[in-house]
């Protein structure tokens, strides 16, 4: 077995970690992770992902970089106006204006950057490497005189001299930095040359790690660097960053507990922070994402659910209630009857051994056509296997929606039980609007929430058919439901009250009349 990182050829990390190390996460996602392109987070956002970060024990936020413009510091201020517990950074160029900018923030440290490759020092700044090393020292000194935590990064380190690159740690370190930190900052080294450099460095103090992905490599350059002697670990939630993004803070997270009892994060709170992120970055989560894709904890091979079904832990390396996740039995092409019938159970639809087969072939032929079989799909299909009428307690009658040249507006005519309800409503789209006249229409009857919404376009050109995917919960249920159309309102809309209408039919009390009414699209 080849030995990557020159300690144990068989467990090089866990020879080097164990319960009792401390490791220590820096979030860089209100910097680096923004720096993505397309990427622009408001103040609130900032505050929000900052609070979230918090909550997750996560223990330094990298806050921004003062030197951007005023804007920038005045999100910065945000944040440090938070009250976290937090130690809350900004990145700062290596030049004495920088740490001033930081310190006008109110931050606590700072991560001061300068340039260690030669085309750095050479052609980017246009200095020399004596003049680098000085510059160094006394930024370092300048900071501490003012009680900053400090760190020092060397800039394209991964390609630097490596002599010149401790040149740089010892004068930081001498000059009263708390840590350095090694920065693969294009993605480009090899766990090899990762673990030398980590341990040169490591010889001399603390010292971070800071990688990107760009050849697939960051983590396994983090489990590099840790085994050389790093003991805190730059990344960014969700791996958002410039290029092919930073490592992911989650999986770092996630994978240092599970694998080697070292605990940086509190877990449960992982999920709940990725779909911040998320959503305020409008990247969203890819489906095999590890930890928090949607697919990291939801089967449908008949196989996998029949084994899961039996065992939780048969296809899972842990549970997904450890970072926040529920377990999902989706079905399609690949459902089985054991998946069919807990699916069915859920709904609390009891069918006949000669039933649930009938149920499944029909599952099985719309997954063959490349559909996702949606609960309301499985609901009908049982409906009409058994014979059953549909009992409906509410149903969109007629929608009307204008968005042109001034407020966006809708209007709805539902029936619910035996009435007739219209209403009409105002949002920021024509979709929010025919939401918040659904809202209006049901007033407090129905305590809906809006867990997910999702829109795909089917077919291009400007009538495209799109279709609408939405989950929703109803007490302890829920119900995903998908509907195409043409028109993405209508579309929206009717998802909405198929979904509505099979919570409230499924629910033993139906409307209770205290529960407040369902929210918007965007909440």
């Amino acid at each position: 077995m080849v030995d990557l990182f020159g300690g144990n050829p068989t467990t090089p990390l866990a020879s080097v970690l164990d319960s009792d190390d401390t490791v220590q996460l820096l979030d860089t996602t209100l910097r680096d992770g923004e720096q993505a392109p397309g990427i622009s987070l408001s103040p609130e956002e900032k505050a929000d992902i900052a609070r979230a970060l918090d909550r997750a024990n996560v223990p330094f936020v990298e806050a921004g970089s003062a030197c951007t413009g005023e804007g920038e510091r005045e999100t910065i201020r945000r944040v440090t106006d938070l009250g976290l517990d937090a130690t809350i950074t900004s990145f700062a160029r290596g030049v004495q204006k920088d740490v001033d900018l930081a310190l006008d923030c109110d931050v606590d440290g700072v991560t001061i950057v300068v340039p260690a490759s030669d085309r750095h020092v050479e052609d980017k700044v246009g200095t020399t490497r004596d003049g680098v090393v000085e510059t160094t020292g006394e930024l370092v000194a300048y900071a501490k005189d003012h009680g900053l935590w400090v760190e020092v990064i060397g800039e394209d380190g991964s390609r630097a001299d490596l002599e010149f690159l401790v040149d740089i740690a010892e004068s930081a370190l001498d000059a009263g930095a708390d840590r350095t930190c090694y920065a693969d900052t294009v993605g480009h080294a090899s766990p090899e040359t990762t673990f030398e450099y980590v341990s040169a460095l490591a010889e001399l103090g603390p010292v971070s790690t800071h990688t990107h992905d760009d050849l697939g490599l960051a983590m396994t350059n983090v489990y590099a660097s840790l085994a050389a002697g790093a003991d805190m670990v730059h990344g960014t939630v969700n791996g958002i960053g410039e290029r092919a993004g930073n490592v992911a803070l989650e999986e770092v997270a996630i994978a240092l507990s599970h694998c080697y009892g070292v605990e940086t994060a509190k877990l449960d709170e992982l999920y709940p922070l990725a779909q911040k992120v998320a959503r305020s970055t409008g990247v969203p989560l890819p489906p095999n994402k590890a930890v928090v894709g949607e697919n990291a904890f939801t089967h449908e091979s008949g196989i996998h659910t029949d084994g899961t079904l039996k065992d939780d832990a048969m296809y899972e390396p842990y549970a997904p209630e450890t970072v926040g996740r529920e377990r999902r039995l989706v079905l399609g092409k690949h459902a089985g009857r054991a998946g069919v019938a807990a699916a069915l159970d859920e709904h609390d639809v009891d069918v006949s051994d000669e039933d649930l087969a009938a149920v499944v072939q029909r599952v099985k032929t719309l997954g063959d056509r490349g559909k996702r079989v949606t609960d309301a799909d499985l609901l009908a299909i049982a409906e009409d296997v058994q014979g059953r009428d549909r009992n409906r307690r509410v149903e969109l009658l007629d929608l009307t929606a204008a968005s042109g040249g001034g407020t966006p507006t809708a209007s709805v005519r539902l029936r619910v039980d035996d009435d007739e309800r219209v209403a009409s409503g105002t949002g920021s789209g024509p979709v929010d609007a025919a939401v918040e006249a659904v809202r209006s229409a049901l007033g407090p009857d129905a305590d809906a929430q809006l867990d997910s919404y999702h829109v795909d376009a089917i077919t291009g050109g400007t009538d495209a058919v799109v279709t609408v995917e939405v989950e929703m919960s109803y007490g302890d249920r829920s119900v995903t439901v998908a509907t195409s159309d043409s028109d993405i309102t209508r579309c929206s809309v009717e998802a909405m009250v198929e979904a509505l209408d099979r919570l409230l039919v499924a629910a033993d009390d139906g409307f209770d009349g205290t529960a407040e009414s369902p929210p918007r699209a965007d909440d």
